[in-house]
């Protein structure tokens, strides 16, 4: 046993690891998290292994290398995937059979910030309550066990993963189409470039803030900030292209531009990607999360699904999805999960679904998401940092609120109220220090400004205060 001098980590999240630079996380804690995490996962299995990967960040690199060092002074062997996405990890941690992987990323995160996502095998995610808490007190203690060094193999082939990715669509059925993507100077654009070779001659690409760049030199690549929506939304307009797609850091993530460069809310291509899914396997579970319901909840109805509501954030979105044997899950903050991708996200493969999609209908992405849109109008994320008033507080201002109203409760994610012709949800961000307020109605416009503008006037009491602009 070597022993290190306890400390306290306080960068661990409710499922990740998140910090600020040389605040609460560098390298000699990223080596005692790796070091924690090989511990944890050694379960004695013969020539354990495990997958790490980096976003473009210009920590990331020495982020990563402490963490393999960790890894490696544990005994097991690691295989460093280079500059990678978190669903190449996800997909690399099954390929390769290995116990565990860790992506080092910060996502959409400001720039002074970084962090570590972890998975165990088969690409199982960990969070809080089924790990992560344990790889933290492992960490911290700094009582690590003594093994033979173990060895590290560069591998940077990302031909399985495409081919993975390729499995979802049929380019046989893809009519000319020309696509703005947007990378947002993340890790998005070598797999972009991948998949476009592959794509055939009928597919145009046009590639925005394509370059890998740390710096990010056109801000941090985070599509649901409305400032970083116009660059793509502009592209769409000048190049007269059928959509775009524009991805976070890590591009785990995937927004989706129509073709007039409107940007669509995530819930509605939740809505039309389980759509796709139960034309061609009616019956199957389809997960989502209860933030914004009622056009989810009305496709999967029509379409013969069975419908599995789940909290939000990844853990939990899978978790549901593999009790239910799930084929696609989605969240409206634009993460879509995938059975046949071990269950793990992928901001990839939900453009190649829409590509075929478009294709197959005749139809544009407006005419697809138009009636939706219209039937249940949404309000659209609304983020705000606390005042002088707890979440919990503001949520039980709401409920005397609305009380005599009777509205069915529901409390799997912060609190939702259903009024029948109207809900909302009001949670608490499981990575930012913010509320999240979502409100819906069933095809009325005119509640559905008069009820946000009725809950915006109780948050101002409350002295909270806009975080989107």
């Amino acid at each position: 046993m070597t022993a290190f001098n306890p400390i306290t980590i306080s960068c661990f999240k409710a499922y990740d690891v998140r910090g600020e630079l040389d605040v609460n996380l560098d390298n000699a804690i990223a080596y005692r998290i790796g070091r924690a995490f090989a511990q944890y996962l050694n379960d004695g299995k013969e020539n354990p292994v495990i997958v790490v990967g980096s976003d473009i960040r210009p920590s990331s690199e020495s982020l990563k290398q402490s963490a393999i060092d960790g890894i490696t002074d544990a005994g097991i062997d690691v295989i460093d995937l280079g500059m990678v996405g978190t669903e190449e990890v996800y997909f690399a941690t099954s390929h390769y059979n290995a116990i565990g992987g860790i992506e080092v990323t910060a996502s959409h995160n400001p720039i002074n910030y970084n962090g570590l996502k972890m998975v165990r095998e088969n690409s199982r995610p960990i969070s809080g309550d089924t790990g992560l808490a344990d790889i933290r007190a492992i960490a911290e203690r700094g009582e690590f066990v003594v093994a033979d060094k173990g060895r590290v193999t560069l591998n940077t082939d990302k031909t399985a993963y495409i081919d993975k990715l390729m499995s979802f669509t049929d380019t046989t059925k893809f009519t000319p189409k020309k696509i703005v993507v947007n990378s947002g100077n993340g890790s998005a654009g070598p797999v972009v470039d991948e998949l476009q070779k592959r794509l055939g001659d009928n597919i145009e690409l046009i590639k925005v803030h394509h370059t890998p760049d740390g710096s990010f030199p056109n801000g941090i690549p985070n599509p649901m900030i409305i400032a970083n929506q116009k660059a793509t939304s502009d592209a769409v307009i000048a190049h007269g292209a059928d959509f775009g797609v524009a991805f976070d850091g890590d591009f785990d993530r995937c927004f989706l531009f129509d073709e007039k460069g409107r940007f669509i809310e995530g819930s509605y291509i939740v809505g039309m990607l389980a759509e796709v899914f139960l034309k061609k396997h009616q019956g199957e579970s389809i997960v989502y999360d209860p933030r914004v319901i009622y056009n989810t909840e009305n496709v999967i109805a029509q379409n013969g699904g069975t419908p599995a509501i789940s909290k939000s954030g990844h853990s939990f979105i899978k978790q549901v999805m593999r009790e239910t044997r799930a084929i696609y899950g989605g969240e409206m903050s634009a993460h879509h999960y995938f059975r046949d991708f071990a269950y793990c996200d992928s901001g990839m493969i939900v453009w190649l679904l829409v590509i075929e999609l478009l294709s197959v209908t005749g139809k544009t992405l407006s005419e697809l998401v138009n009636g939706h849109i219209n039937d249940f109008p949404s309000s659209g994320e609304l983020n705000f940092r606390l005042g002088q008033k707890t979440a919990s507080e503001i949520s039980e201002l709401l409920e005397q609120k609305y009380h005599s109203s009777n509205p069915a409760k529901n409390t799997l994610d912060g609190l939702s109220l259903d009024f029948g012709n109207w809900r909302f949800n009001l949670r608490s961000s499981n990575t930012e220090p913010l509320i999240r307020l979502n409100i819906e109605t069933k095809g009325d416009k005119a509640l559905l400004k008069t009820k946000t503008d009725e809950i915006l006037a109780v948050l101002d009491e409350c002295g909270a205060v806009s975080a989107d602009h």
